[in-house]
C-alpha cells in the first residue's frame, strides 16, 4: 500500500510492509539517509511505538534500527525525546526546518497528519518540586500599554491577596521568543496606529474566523519550536492572556506539547483589556476561563463560540492602587500644591503624551481662565513638557505640569473631570474615581465602540475639536451643573473598583483544579459547568 504525496511538505511518497517504511533512495527515509542517521537518533534497545504505527501501519518485532529484506528501515521509538528528535530529522529532510516545530499547518493524512503528532523538540520535561510555590505566566505584547499595564496589575493583585504563595511571570512571547518578523510586532502596532487606513485594513481584514484561525496556526506552526522553550523555562501551572494574539499561539504549542508528554495539562484563562469592541481573535473556545469587563465584551464571546460558564463579567484590570482608601479630595489637593476650592479639569495624553494635548490647553486656557486648575499629565514626552511649562497662562489659572507620574490615583482623585483618549483602561480608572470622562479621541476599531458606551451610560461626551472641548467643560461647571452631578452619580454604579481582585481570585483557584479538570480540546484544562471551590479544596497538585 503507497501513501499519497503531500502537497504541504513535499514528503516523497513511501509504503510500508510488515510494519516498516520503505521507500526508494533519496526518499525521506531511505535506507541511505536512515542508515546515517541511526546511530545518532536511535537507541539500540527494544523500542516501544514506531513511527509506522503513527502513519496506520501495524507493529513489527525486531529492535534497534534494522534494514529489512527489502531495504527499508524500521524505527523503534522509546518515548518522547526520541520522538521529538526523529520529528525533526524528518522536517529536515522534507526541507522544512527546525522553526516548523512539531506541528502541520492543516490536518491532513499520511505524513502530514503523523508530523502534526510530533511534540516540539524542547527536550524531557524537567521535574519539579512538589513544595514549589505554584507558578502563572502572563502572556502579554508591547502594542499599545494597556496589555502590560494589565499584566502588572494581576501580578501585584496576586501579590497583595497571596503574598509569596504563586510566583507570577509576565513574558512577551512574540517579541522573546520568535525570530523575525514576528518578534516586530510591537514595532508594527505603533507604524500601524500611526497609518489608519492600514491599520482598519489589517484590523478588519482578520475579523472573519475563516481568515484569523489560518493565519494564526500558520505563525503557530512557523515559531512553533521557538515558543516551546518559553513553557520549559517558565513551567506554569496556570497561563493567563491579556493579549488578542497570545490565545491559538500559546494553544496550539501546550497541545503539541501535552500530546508529546513534555508537560501536564494546565488551565489557560484570557483576561480581556478591551471594552465592548473586541476583536475576535481575543475568544478562542479551548480556554478553560475568558473574563471580559461588561455584558457587550460577553454577547460577543458568546457569539464566537465560548459556553456559558466559560466566560465571567467582573470588569477590567486596573491596578490596585485604584481600589486603595485616599484622604479627602481637599487634603490630598492641599499635598498635590493645587487650589482646594476651585474646579479640576485634568488633561491626559497616555503614556507618550499624544493627542491634541497642546491645542487642549490653550482652549481651556482661554475659555476658562481663572475660572478653573487645569492638570496636564504628558508622560514621556519630554518635549511637550518644556513647551507647556514655558508657556504664560492667564492671570490666576493654576496649572500643573507634570511628565510620567507614578502616584495617578492621587491626581484622577483629586479631580473634579479628565479630558482623554477613549482607552479602556483610562475610562475604567476615571469611573472608579467618579470622574465624568469628556472623551476627545480614540485608536480606530478597538477603541471606537468606547465613545457610545460612555455616551450611553451617561457618564461623558465626546469631541474631537479643542475649542468645542473647552466649552464643553465651562457649560458643566456653569449651566450644566447639575447634568455634571448625575453624570457623577452614575460613574459610581458603573465602576468596577474590585474587579481585578476578583479575577485574581479566580486566577487563584483555576491554579488549583488540576485534579477536578479534563482535557480541553487543544489539551489545556476545561472545567465542568458546575464546577466550585469546595471540590478542590485538599485535592493534591
Amino acid at each position: 500500500m503507497s501513501a499519497s504525496v503531500d502537497p504541504l511538505s513535499g514528503i516523497a511518497p513511501l509504503s510500508w510492509a510488515s510494519g516498516s517504511w520503505t521507500g526508494p533512495s533519496g526518499s525521506l527515509l531511505s535506507p541511505t539517509v536512515a542508515a546515517q542517521s541511526s546511530d545518532q537518533l536511535l537507541p539500540t534497545q527494544q523500542r516501544n511505538v514506531t513511527p509506522c504505527q503513527a502513519f496506520g501501519g501495524k507493529r513489527s518485532g525486531g529492535s534497534g534500527a534494522r534494514r529489512s529484506k527489502k531495504g527499508s528501515v524500521d524505527l523503534r521509538l522509546a518515548g518522547p525525546s526520541d520522538r521529538s528528535r526523529v520529528a525533526q530529522r524528518l522536517l529536515r529532510a522534507a526541507g522544512l526546518g527546525a522553526g516548523v516545530g512539531g506541528g502541520s499547518f492543516f490536518v491532513g493524512n499520511g505524513p502530514a497528519h503523523a508530523l502534526r503528532l510530533w511534540p516540539f523538540p524542547s527536550g524531557k520535561r524537567k521535574a519539579r518540586d512538589p513544595k514549589d510555590r505554584k507558578r502563572i505566566l502572563i502572556l502579554m505584547s508591547d502594542t499599545g500599554g494597556g496589555h502590560r499595564a494589565s499584566a502588572e496589575a494581576i501580578r501585584t493583585g496576586f501579590q497583595e491577596l497571596y503574598g509569596n504563595e504563586f510566583h507570577v511571570d509576565i513574558v512577551d512571547l512574540w517579541t522573546n521568543y520568535t525570530k523575525w518578523p514576528f518578534n516586530q510586532l510591537p514595532k508594527s502596532y505603533s507604524f500601524l496606529v500611526k497609518n489608519s487606513f492600514l491599520w482598519r485594513l489589517g484590523y478588519y481584514f482578520q475579523q472573519p474566523r475563516i481568515v484569523h484561525v489560518p493565519v494564526q496556526r500558520f505563525a503557530a506552526a512557523w515559531v512553533g519550536s521557538e515558543v516551546s522553550k518559553a513553557f520549559d523555562q517558565y513551567q506554569p501551572d496556570l497561563c493567563v492572556s491579556v493579549h488578542p494574539l497570545m490565545q491559538t499561539l500559546a494553544l496550539r504549542v501546550l497541545r503539541s506539547r501535552i500530546r508529546g508528554g513534555l508537560q501536564r495539562p494546565i488551565p489557560f484563562a484570557t483576561v480581556v483589556t478591551d471594552l465592548t469592541t473586541c476583536h475576535n481573535v481575543w475568544f478562542n473556545p479551548n480556554v478553560t476561563r475568558c473574563f471580559v469587563a461588561t455584558p457587550e465584551a460577553r454577547k460577543l464571546a458568546l457569539h464566537m463560540g465560548l459556553k456559558d460558564h466559560q466566560v465571567v463579567v467582573h470588569g477590567l484590570p486596573i491596578r490596585p492602587a485604584f481600589s486603595h482608601r485616599f484622604p479627602s479630595q481637599r487634603k490630598l489637593r492641599k499635598h498635590l500644591g493645587m487650589d482646594r476650592d476651585l474646579p479640576a479639569v485634568m488633561l491626559v495624553g497616555g503614556g507618550e503624551g499624544m493627542g491634541p494635548v497642546e491645542k487642549t490647553v490653550d482652549a481651556i486656557a482661554a475659555q476658562l481662565g481663572s475660572k478653573c486648575q487645569l492638570i496636564v499629565i504628558a508622560g514621556r514626552n519630554k518635549k511637550l513638557v518644556k513647551r507647556l511649562q514655558r508657556k504664560q497662562y492667564p492671570p490666576g489659572m493654576k496649572v500643573v505640569i507634570n511628565g510620567f507620574v507614578d502616584n495617578m490615583p492621587e491626581w484622577m482623585t483629586a479631580a473634579d473631570t479628565i479630558v482623554t483618549k477613549a482607552g479602556p483602561g483610562t475610562i475604567a480608572e476615571s469611573l472608579i474615581c467618579n470622574l465624568p470622562i469628556l472623551l476627545n479621541d480614540f485608536v480606530p476599531c478597538q477603541e471606537h465602540g468606547n465613545v457610545p458606551w460612555v455616551i450611553d451610560n451617561g457618564v461623558g461626551a465626546f469631541d474631537r475639536d479643542p475649542v468645542t472641548v473647552a466649552r464643553i467643560l465651562s457649560d458643566w461647571f456653569t449651566v450644566h451643573r447639575k447634568q455634571f452631578d448625575v453624570m457623577v452619580e452614575r460613574t459610581k454604579k458603573l465602576a468596577a473598583p474590585n474587579a481585578l481582585f476578583k479575577i485574581v481570585a479566580d486566577l487563584a483557584e483555576l491554579a488549583q483544579i488540576r485534579t477536578v479538570a479534563r482535557g480541553g480540546a487543544d489539551g489545556v484544562l476545561s472545567l465542568p459547568a458546575n464546577w466550585n471551590r469546595a471540590e478542590i479544596q485538599g485535592q493534591p497538585a
